[in-house]
């Protein structure tokens, strides 16, 4: 008895409820309007009735989708609206439920609630329309200028409460945001409704004066439209095409390819599921340029389009050109792992397959590298992912090529740094600091080799290290772009010029963006401001979100902030600053990075006052 009770309630869920409410509030509605007065009606508002559900068949039959949308669109609720303004609400509904009993022949495959629920959206849909329209002074029979405003309302509330209803039922099965919801039905939607009451108000004015002739009428208009919309819709897709292919290779082009990295980004991030992102470099194919020549290279970069085409064929990847002879292949619901598997599975098949000229290869057949990146919490720009896809790759390119190398991976050496010259090329950037801001100079500097000694603390590699050594030195490059008097005010900020000086990170960014050889440096520059608990800027991150040596960098920027000498500004000691880092540990600052930079601090200053003690 229990196991029925446990799987009656695993039945009832938030959406069966909701299409429960729903459906009954169709039925009542039902009820409502026909009370068994269909059986008095004559021969001539049978005629009718049948007219106008035959124009409503034929319209659900010519749909159409408009771009960018690829739903699908009807004008059949215009006959319903014109129904309601000429015979009204009675024989609208029973219209719509003859539409729906032949729909449950000619669609038998979906399930009668699905049926059930059409109808009652729809019926709500008419009767509270039909209930504004009468409610505002609207009257049946011919077109009223006079009441045109009753018109408008009616249409006004069919619209809402279609949108409305089913809009509900897609957040509440599909967990969407209410954002996702007004670009599905609001945007799309609009266009279709607009000729919706323009179309029923015709069709109104052609049903009074000309009865089944302007309903003929009226259907060849709807069917033209319709036609039209389908033309539109075909050529934008084809522009759409042309737009997001390389003609090459037969694959998505580079923007493609970002448009539907940032997508999957934000998908992988929102719903917590895995995203892989696969960088190809055909190996060699200079060689291969140069011995045949330019028109063979582009055959052989069509060929292996072709073929990594064919060989995610059914699948979620998207195959793009990345630019040259470098391609991607972007893997949503893939682990790292799982990635690797496929991409070197394919690369196997390559070299296994048939091409003139692959005995000049150094391994005498089709290869590439590739190297893989999976998606994280804290990944919050795609430029990131694709930077350590790259990684990855120039890894495998150094082992010897015809190799898939993962990021991260046990026994990877760290690309060769030269820390010494990056940091003299950023100081130079710096050294601005020297006539505008002595003090921002100053901190960057210390900021600088506290990151140093944390770098050992947290053992990082030489990558790691470099990047958070530049982040730390170059973090607040961004105060270059405030006016002078707003960055040595002494008084209060005004909140506009706290705008501004919160704006530094974003044109910190855009400063560091400029050299491709930073460009990694951009999350410690944007980022340094954001807090734990989620209440910092530009984006409000919280947790896991923030990089790990962000939220390192944002400890040691509030600690040397505290601890340094200006003018007119209190200055903490150690110890005070080490009782406020532990009072915000878990709000503004990671309570175990926290932890890490404390214990370092305190041994720092415990052995720096015994050096004082010995007289060192």
């Amino acid at each position: 008895m229990m196991s029925i009770i446990k799987k009656l309630q695993e039945r009832v869920t938030a959406t069966g409820i909701y299409v429960f409410f729903i459906c009954l509030a169709g039925v009542i509605v039902l009820l409502y309007t026909n009370q068994w007065s269909f059986l008095h009606y004559t021969t001539t508002e049978w005629v009718t009735i049948y007219s106008l559900l035959g124009a409503v068949l034929i319209l659900e039959h010519f749909t159409f989708q408009l771009p960018p949308a690829s739903n699908k669109q009807s004008m059949d609720s215009s006959v319903y609206l014109a129904c309601i303004f000429v015979h009204g609400t009675e024989i609208a509904i029973l219209i719509l439920l003859l539409n729906v009993i032949i729909a449950m022949f000619r669609h038998a495959e979906l399930s009668w609630w699905k049926h059930t629920a059409n109808f009652s959206i729809y019926a709500l849909s008419i009767f509270l329309s039909s209930t504004v329209f009468e409610l505002s002074g609207g009257t049946q029979g011919a077109l009223n200028q006079d009441h045109f405003a009753s018109y408008l309302l009616a249409l006004i509330c069919y619209f809402a409460v279609n949108t409305i209803t089913l809009g509900i039922y897609f957040y509440i099965a599909y967990k969407g945001s209410f954002n996702e919801l007004k670009q599905a039905f609001l945007a799309e939607s609009l266009l279709v409704y607009l000729c919706t009451l323009i179309l029923s108000l015709v069709l109104t004015t052609l049903i009074y004066n000309n009865g089944i002739l302007g309903l003929l009428l009226f259907l060849g208009l709807s069917m033209l439209l319709s036609h039209a919309f389908k033309q539109m819709f075909t050529l934008y897709r084809e522009i759409e095409e042309k737009a997001n292919m390389d003609r090459r290779t037969g694959l998505y082009n580079h923007s493609y390819f970002e448009n539907t990295l940032e997508a999957e980004l934000n998908i992988s991030r929102s719903e917590n599921t895995p995203l892989s992102l696969a960088l190809i470099d055909i190996d060699d194919f200079k060689k291969y340029n140069d011995h045949f020549g330019h028109l063979k290279g582009d055959q052989l970069l069509g060929f292996l389009g072709e073929f990594l085409k064919k060989e995610t064929s059914g699948t979620h990847i998207t195959v793009s050109r990345y630019g040259g002879e470098e391609f991607t292949l972007l893997m949503p619901g893939h682990t790292a792992e799982q990635a690797y598997e496929t991409v070197n599975a394919i690369r196997k098949r390559l070299n296994d397959s048939r091409y003139e000229g692959v005995e000049i290869f150094p391994h005498g057949c089709l290869s590439f590298s590739a190297g893989i990146a999976q998606s994280r919490i804290d990944i919050y720009d795609k430029s990131q992912l694709v930077d350590l896809a790259d990684k990855a790759l120039y890894y495998a390119k150094k082992q010897g090529k015809n190799i898939v190398h993962t990021h991260g991976s046990l026994n990877e050496v760290e690309r060769e740094v030269d820390l010494g010259q990056d940091i003299r090329d950023l100081e130079q950037q710096l050294n601005l600091f020297l006539y505008k801001d002595i003090n921002t100079f100053k901190h960057s500097k210390r900021v600088f080799r506290y990151a140093a000694d944390m770098s050992d603390v947290l053992q990082l590699g030489p990558e790691d290290k470099r990047r958070f050594i530049l982040g730390a030195l170059i973090h607040d490059i961004g105060k270059l772009e405030i006016p002078w008097n707003i960055l040595n005010k002494k008084e209060k900020l005004s909140g506009e010029e706290w705008q501004m000086v919160q704006a530094h990170v974003m044109w910190g960014k855009r400063i560091v963006e400029a050299n491709e050889r930073f460009i990694d440096l951009v999350p410690f520059v944007e980022l340094h401001h954001e807090r734990y608990d989620g209440g910092g800027y530009p984006f409000g991150f919280k947790g896991e979100q923030i990089p790990r040596l962000c939220r390192m960098l944002t400890i040691i920027d509030s600690f040397d902030a505290m601890t340094t000498e200006r003018p007119y500004q209190p200055t903490k000691t150690f110890e005070e600053a080490i009782e406020e880092l532990r009072a915000c540990s878990g709000s503004q600052f990671d309570p175990k990075l926290t932890a890490i930079f404390i214990h370092y601090i305190q041994h720092k200053q415990s052995a720096f006052t015994d050096l004082m003690e010995t007289g060192l």
